[in-house]
C-alpha cells in the first residue's frame, strides 16, 4: 500500500497531570486536573499530517489493550492509515506528562511498551511502503537501528527524509547523512552539536555543524521565537505565528513536523512548508492535549491567510 507520507514512530497513551509544581521525591501534592488521551511523537506527527491534509501511513507496534483501541480510533478520526502490528505479549506505550499550571510548560516520562521492540525486520515488512513514500519521517522513541534502516530505505526509494531527533540523543554521522531535513529543538540541538542555543546566531552555528555532518538542511525550532532554516546556501529565521493565548505547549513540535511533512508531500518549497508547519504548531498550543489539539487544514489555511 502506497502513502504520500509514511511515518515511523511510537504511540503512547498520555496521562497528563496539571499542578502548580512537580512533587519532590517522597512528596505527594494535589493536582489541578487530569486527562487521558492519545500521544507519542510519531503518532502525534501522523495525526498532525493527516489533519493537515496528508495521505499518511503510520508504522508502529501496539499491544492488545484499551490503549491500542485508543490509538486505532485516533488515527481513524484523523484519516491516518494504521500500519501497526498488534501483540498480546506486551503493552501499548504510556506517558506521564506534568504540566505546570501557571505556564503550560511540561516535563514527560515515556514508557514505549511493545514499540520499544520495533526492529529492522519490522521495517523490512513495510519496505515497499517506505520506499514509495513521497516523504518519510521518524524520531528517536523507537530503537535507533530501526529508524536508521528506515531512513536508508526511504532515501534509496527517492523519498524526502525527515528526522525529528527527539528525545535528545547523540547520533552517528551515518544516520544524519540519510536526512534531507533534521528538525531538533534547542535542547536536542545541543545534544547533537554541543552548542547551546540561546540566540538565532547560536542556531545558525549549530545548523552549520549539522550540515558539516551530512545533513542536507537543518530546521532548528526555537519555541516562541519560531525556527532557523539552513540548507547550506542561506540561513533564514522564520518567526513564530500567534493564534491566540498559549494553553499547552505539549505536542507543538509534533504539530510543526506533521504540518511540515504534509506540505512537502504536496510539493511546497521548504520555506513555504515551514510556514505551514509553524501555523499548525501555533494553533495546537492554544488547545489542551497533543493529538486532540492538531488543527484541520482549513484552520491552518485561515490562519496563514490572516497574516
Amino acid at each position: 500500500m502506497s502513502h504520500d507520507v509514511v511515518i515511523l514512530g511510537v504511540f503512547v497513551a498520555d496521562t497528563a497531570y496539571r499542578a502548580d509544581r512537580q512533587p519532590k521525591m517522597g512528596e505527594t501534592i494535589l493536582g489541578k486536573s487530569f486527562a487521558l488521551g492519545p500521544g507519542g511523537k510519531g503518532s502525534n506527527q501522523a495525526v498532525a499530517a493527516g489533519m493537515a491534509g496528508g495521505d499518511v501511513g503510520f508504522i508502529t507496534k501496539l499491544g492488545k489493550d484499551p490503549f491500542a483501541d485508543m490509538a486505532l480510533a485516533t488515527w481513524d478520526k484523523a484519516g491516518v492509515t494504521s500500519l501497526a502490528s498488534q501483540h498480546a505479549d506486551s503493552y501499548t506505550g504510556a506517558a506521564y506528562i506534568f504540566i505546570e499550571e501557571a505556564t503550560g510548560n511540561n516535563a514527560i516520562i515515556v514508557s514505549p511498551g511493545i514499540a520499544a521492540t520495533i526492529s529492522v525486520a519490522d521495517i523490512d515488512a513495510h519496505a515497499n511502503t517506505v520506499r514509495t513514500a513521497k516523504v518519510f519521517m521518524t524520531q528517536l522513541e523507537q530503537p535507533l537501528d530501526a529508524a536508521e534502516h528506515a531512513l536508508g530505505l526511504a532515501r534509496a526509494g527517492g523519498a524526502i527524509t525527515i528526522l525529528n531527533p527527539a528525545p535528545a540523543a547523540e547520533l552517528p554521522d551515518s544516520m544524519l547523512a540519510l536526512c534531507d531535513y533534521v528538525t531538533p529543538n534547542e535542547t536536542e540541538t545541543e545534544a547533537l552539536t554541543g552548542i547551546p542555543v540561546q540566540t538565532t546566531a547560536d542556531a545558525t552555528r549549530a545548523a552549520e555543524a549539522l550540515l558539516a555532518r551530512g545533513v542536507k538542511a537543518a530546521i532548528i525550532t526555537l519555541g516562541e521565537n519560531g525556527c532557523l532554516f539552513h540548507d547550506g546556501q542561506s540561513a533564514v529565521h522564520i518567526p513564530a505565528i500567534s493564534a491566540g493565548p498559549v494553553v499547552e505547549t505539549t505536542g507543538a513540535g509534533d504539530a510543526f513536523n506533521g504540518g511540515f511533512a504534509a506540505a512537502l508531500a504536496e510539493g511546497m518549497a521548504p520555506l513555504e512548508a515551514i510556514r505551514l508547519g509553524t501555523a499548525t504548531a501555533a494553533i495546537s498550543v492554544t488547545r489542551a492535549g497533543t493529538a486532540p489539539s492538531m488543527p484541520a487544514r482549513s484552520e491552518i489555511d485561515a490562519l496563514l491567510a490572516s497574516g
